[in-house]
């Protein structure tokens, strides 16, 4: 993986849009190049999460992960610059 994360949000108990709307104000307030680990239970949280964030503004990280014993699913994305 690529670099530890700066911010840890974690979406297993279910995503709201109050939560995609904090994802989005954490987000702005990070520095170019800090990475944000988005964890959830749902497959379509990283589909939720792409609607709000400008896709100039961020890039994936490769080693998405997907935990088998308890549907945990993880991607990293990092702040451009």
């Amino acid at each position: 993986m690529a670099g530890k994360a700066d911010v840890i949000i974690d979406f297993r108990g279910g995503i709201s849009s109050i939560s995609l709307l904090k994802t989005t104000q954490i987000f702005e307030k990070m520095k170019p190049l800090e990475i944000m680990e988005i964890r959830g239970s749902d497959p379509d949280t990283r589909h939720d999460l792409f609607k709000v964030l400008p896709e100039s503004s961020y890039e994936v990280l490769p080693g998405d992960a997907v935990e088998a014993e308890g549907a945990f699913h993880q991607m990293r994305i990092r702040k451009r610059q």
